[in-house]
């Protein structure tokens, strides 16, 4: 580890603390005592503030700030973020007031001109191929403050009017969806955000529940709805498009040689695994169930009648 990333790490470290030992900082970081008194000397003159009590039982005091301690960021991890941010740019619609490139143009202009110039010709270096929002939802800040605040929102669609207490928010080629439970009926559903037509936080917040409490619901409804058992054999090419789209009700093993697609899926969501499949074309093969494979074959035949 050089000096600057130590620096920065020693900031993380005494970030949570009110008093330190020189003893704290030569274990934690393996350094000797030497080091470790010109690393404070060098933490107070990026803004750590302190005072020293002297004696056996001695060591520094922290004064507590409203103001961050600066961290320090190398080349590298200023170009990594930068990376992080444009690779999310296509996205139209998120939770947040401001765009993913309002937010990396003012941290570029934050940057010397110099190090502008390498983060620029980086980006142009790399091509971003990603779906794009395809619907740009209107409640996605509203629904991830109740998410975080564990409070129950009023969302209607289809003139339907539900109660839900949203577990999380989901992003997958190109829509945004979100596990959420009914709280008057229990029932555990994933929605489509676009779908809402109106949301708004609930006033009477006293039938909630902690963010453990909605992962047991979802584990139970995992465990529970997906009662149908499937399992088909994929080529390596399947292998690889299952991993670019996949759900939580399929996983992936390989047994004697093949790789195999196993699973659960409910009776609901029956059209929907057949279209799924067919997305897969010549590289999945239907070990099980029968009406999952007749299904399927029926599908083949409706799409060659079309030629």
């Amino acid at each position: 580890m050089n000096k600057a990333e130590r620096l920065n790490q020693e900031l993380i470290f005494l970030s949570d603390k009110n008093f330190f030992q020189i003893n704290d900082l030569t274990v934690e970081f393996q350094i000797s005592k030497r080091t470790a008194l010109r690393d404070i000397s060098e933490l107070e003159n990026m803004g750590l503030s302190f005072y020293v009590e002297n004696g056996r039982h001695g060591g520094y005091h922290l004064i507590k700030r409203d103001l961050l301690v600066p961290v320090i960021f190398n080349l590298e991890e200023v170009s990594a973020i930068f990376f992080a941010i444009q690779a999310l740019t296509l996205l139209s619609a998120t939770p947040f007031e401001k765009s993913y490139k309002h937010i990396y143009d003012k941290l570029l202009a934050t940057l010397p001109q110099s190090q502008q110039d390498y983060v620029s010709k980086l980006q142009e270096s790399v091509n971003y191929y990603r779906v794009p929002s395809i619907t740009a939802p209107n409640f996605l800040n509203l629904i991830l403050e109740s998410i975080v605040d564990e409070k129950i929102i009023d969302v209607t669609q289809k003139n339907i009017h539900q109660k839900l207490q949203v577990f999380n928010l989901l992003y997958r080629n190109g829509i945004w969806f979100c596990d959420a439970l009914d709280i008057i009926t229990k029932k555990w559903g994933t929605y489509r955000c676009n779908y809402f037509e109106t949301c708004q936080i609930n006033h009477d917040q006293t039938n909630t529940y902690t963010h453990l409490e909605l992962k047991v619901f979802k584990q139970e409804y995992e465990n529970n709805y997906h009662n149908i058992k499937f399992q088909c054999e994929l080529t390596s090419v399947g292998q690889e498009l299952f991993q670019k789209n996949n759900y939580p009700n399929m996983h992936l093993k390989n047994e004697h040689g093949k790789i195999l697609m196993y699973g659960g899926y409910n009776r609901d969501e029956f059209k929907y695994m057949i279209d799924y499949l067919i997305g897969l074309g010549r590289n999945v093969k239907i070990n099980y169930p029968d009406e999952l494979k007749d299904a399927y074959i029926n599908e083949l035949k409706k799409i060659i009648k079309q030629y």
